[in-house]
């Protein structure tokens, strides 16, 4: 009997798709560059679950009002008697302590990615149709959110403890300090986290606000230091916020020179962001 070997070729089924029946896949880039409010939400939540900034928030900036500016609240900050209307130096006291905890809850949220990086969770990121700009613009606003918890946590306490100011003042304070501190120091925290390593960057950050914070004026008025400080205090990001935040306690009205330093400052730390975010990712 002859045995006949058929070629393995001769069996196989055509099994090449017609190209009405091939499958194509959705590439298409997301709209807003990847912006959905969930993905905000899980950032805050992350943020939220982060008990050591939360306390840093929270009760940092609301014992240093109590110590340092709850016995000055009968003390005038301006010709006006605190009686007669006038606002208080504990008044002062608070509004720097407000920001200064928003300036700390928006740093160390920022430094948060530096974490990200060590665990390969940007590169993974950047096989994602997310714009580079639009992850950083996330993060800030989870970051300022996280801002305004301090502001709020010191002014109630600060309402509560005898602080006497007009709605206009309540209201003109804390959400100029809010806005600016949040969003120039959460943008700070960011170009820190994408530069620094993870271990050093929450280091860095707190350092980097104690002496900005100092060298700013946030602590008490930029005119009582000497001249060459003045002159120093003047470049620095903590400058501008804090003039335009405590202009409606002083009396000073609106500079503009003020919120040129606050704004410059702004994009070149969200500039400085988005290049070192690039940079760290770009081998992806």
């Amino acid at each position: 009997m002859t045995t006949h070997i058929v070629p393995a070729e001769s069996n196989r089924q055509q099994t090449t798709p017609s190209s009405a029946a091939r499958v194509q896949l959705d590439r298409r880039v997301p709209p807003f560059g990847g912006f959905t409010w969930t993905y905000l939400r899980i950032e805050l939540a992350r943020k939220l679950r982060n008990r050591r900034t939360l306390i840093f928030t929270l009760i940092f900036p609301v014992m240093m009002f109590l110590i340092v500016g709850y016995p000055m609240r009968d003390v005038p900050l301006t010709d006006t008697a605190v009686a007669d209307g006038g606002p208080s130096v504990a008044a002062f006291i608070m509004v720097s302590m407000a920001m200064y905890g928003a300036m700390m809850s928006a740093t160390q949220t920022g430094a948060s990615v530096a974490v990200e990086r060590a665990q390969g969770w940007s590169r993974q990121l950047r096989l994602t149709p997310l714009n580079p700009l639009v992850n950083v613009l996330i993060k800030m606003i989870a970051g300022m959110l996280l801002g305004l918890v301090a502001v709020i946590a010191t002014y109630v306490v600060g309402a509560v403890s005898g602080i006497q100011l007009s709605a206009v003042q309540w209201i003109s304070t804390g959400l100029v300090g809010w806005l600016l501190a949040s969003a120039v120091f959460t943008t700070l925290g960011l170009m820190v986290g994408y530069l620094v390593p993870g271990e050093n960057a929450a280091q860095v950050t707190s350092l980097a606000i104690v002496l900005l914070a100092f060298i700013g004026g946030l602590f008490y008025p930029v005119s009582s230091m000497p001249d060459f400080m003045q002159t120093i205090a003047a470049f620095t990001p903590v400058y501008g916020i804090s003039e335009l935040a405590r202009a409606p306690l002083t009396g000073d009205g609106f500079h503009l020179a003020a919120l040129a330093n606050a704004l410059t400052w702004f994009v070149v730390f969200l500039a400085g962001t988005v290049f070192f975010f690039r940079r760290d990712t770009k081998r992806v």
